[in-house]
């Protein structure tokens, strides 16, 4: 198995701020740049970077609860407003991390800290 970082994680740039397995959090940074823009020079995010974000930061917040990878089952987004020229804070919460089935909820923010989107996603917890 290689321990390269998936492409998906070098295209857009995302980086492992903090996390905690006492409080079952995960923080990660997307970094801003013209490669996550909506349409060139809008200096916005496109919305699938923003689920993206989502769904990986939900992903990382159950590994480090299970210490194994998790496969997604569906998630959600809100998008509040749009995102940009700034890099952007996904923080994870497990709300649940059962015997089949996890659920993290994950708040987007930018470097202002305003809330740019609201993710719930669902995940299977066996191993394998």
């Amino acid at each position: 198995m290689s321990t390269e970082e998936p492409v998906i994680q070098k295209l857009l740039g995302l980086r492992l701020e903090a996390f905690s397995v006492a409080e079952q959090t995960v923080t990660i940074r997307t970094v801003y740049g013209t490669n996550v823009e909506r349409s060139d020079g809008s200096a916005q995010y496109h919305g699938g970077v923003i689920a993206s974000l989502i769904d990986i930061a939900g992903d990382f917040a159950l590994i480090a609860v299970l210490g194994h990878g998790v496969p997604t089952i569906n998630f959600r987004v809100d998008f509040l407003r749009p995102a940009g020229p700034v890099d952007l804070l996904a923080v994870a919460r497990v709300r649940r991390s059962g015997r089949t089935v996890g659920v993290v909820d994950i708040d987007v923010v930018d470097t202002n800290d305003k809330l740019i989107a609201l993710g719930r996603g669902c995940y299977g917890t066996r191993p394998g």
